[in-house]
């Protein structure tokens, strides 16, 4: 039986990941989580081997932790997907960012060398670190037609996306440098169940059911490449096991949206369930509301995933209004989990307007 280390596991992408390799697989995962406001273990409630999972709680910060952890699990590879990455938040306060993307990713680089040199040959051979990232490092695609490659110029505007830039390259210098068996992959936006609220989707879905503004920052003009996350899952589960070392692979969805069509695509999907409206509405789209956009609001973010096709046999399955759809019948039947994971100090709020001066 392999044993996998993911760190972020009780996250958005990290718990969809951690389910579906604990539902495909007879892996042992050991799921080393923070538990910040977006890591919740009740994500992980109905996991279908729950005695395959083992989970720690643990910040990737504490390089101490994190030795004792490779030397009691003995892991064949590392998943990392544990980071700030909230582009919002990393305007209000970069620091946290600056922390857990850029230090807790050298720590959990710097553990992860010192496990794989004390390997046996054959072990070494086998192991892998692959690192899951973002399209957000490439920068903006405003008046292009061009989609990211991996060989995309770096180009990030936000304090998250810069600091995910700074861990991508670290992660290729200790392979460069160090020889660590590395695989890199960055993703387009993802959506789908157990997505924390202070994303775009499952803030436009609760905010309507309970007949609240819908803010659309700017004209709603911003195009991203939406990925329905358990395809996201099932490509990371293709590269850790295929992937060739050292390489890097985009993973999208091939579905290019407008912020505005995404809220008013919501907006007529809930019309269709829901008969009774909120208030004296008569559709959901009345609470759409154009506010400031953010501050280097980057315009369009859109992926060349055909890497993935070609090399690993990889393609999405869901088109954007099958996930979609997917996605807000999941929120609809499963209200009280965002409840309990909307902590005291977050109602859905916005963050990261950034008081210039």
């Amino acid at each position: 039986m392999k044993t996998l280390l993911i760190t972020g596991g009780a996250g958005f992408i990290g718990s969809n990941l951690v389910r579906f390799i604990n539902r495909i697989s007879d892996c042992r995962i050991v799921n080393v989580d923070k538990l910040t406001y977006a890591g919740n273990l009740a994500s992980l409630d109905k996991l279908t081997n729950p005695a395959r999972h083992v989970f720690k709680q643990i910040d990737i910060c504490n390089k101490d932790k994190l030795d004792s952890l490779f030397t009691e699990y003995k892991p064949d590879a590392v998943m990392h997907l544990a980071a700030e990455s909230h582009v919002d938040r990393s305007i209000d306060g970069p620091a946290e960012f600056i922390q857990t993307n850029i230090v807790g990713t050298y720590n959990l680089l710097e553990a992860a060398r010192a496990y794989w040199n004390g390997l046996d040959e054959q072990k070494r051979k086998e192991f892998r670190f692959h690192h899951i990232s973002t399209d957000e490092v490439f920068g903006d695609l405003e008046g292009l037609t061009d989609l990211f490659t991996e060989d995309t110029a770096y180009q990030p505007s936000s304090p998250y996306s810069a600091s995910k830039a700074a861990s991508d390259h670290l992660v290729r210098a200790w392979h460069r440098t160090y020889g660590l068996p590395v695989l890199i992959s960055n993703c387009s936006n993802n959506y789908g169940p157990f997505h924390f609220p202070e994303k775009l989707i499952p803030l436009m879905i609760l905010n309507a059911l309970e007949g609240k503004p819908l803010p659309v920052y700017g004209d709603g003009g911003q195009i991203r490449d939406w990925l329905y996350v358990e395809d996201h899952a099932e490509a990371l589960w293709t590269v850790v096991n295929h992937g060739r070392v050292g390489e890097t692979y985009n993973i999208g969805g091939h579905n290019e949206q407008t912020n505005l069509k995404v809220v008013q695509t919501i907006c007529a999907i809930l019309d269709e369930r829901i008969a009774e409206k909120p208030g004296s509405i008569a559709s959901f789209a009345e609470l759409i509301t154009f506010v400031k956009d953010r501050p280097g609001h980057d315009r369009r973010y859109a992926i060349d995933a055909s890497k993935m096709a070609k090399e690993l046999g990889w393609q999405p399955k869901e088109t954007f209004e099958s996930g979609l759809r997917k996605t807000i019948e999941w929120y609809l039947s499963n209200l009280d989990w965002c409840a309990q994971v909307q902590s005291g100090n977050y109602q859905r709020q916005r963050l990261g307007q950034h008081n210039e001066s």
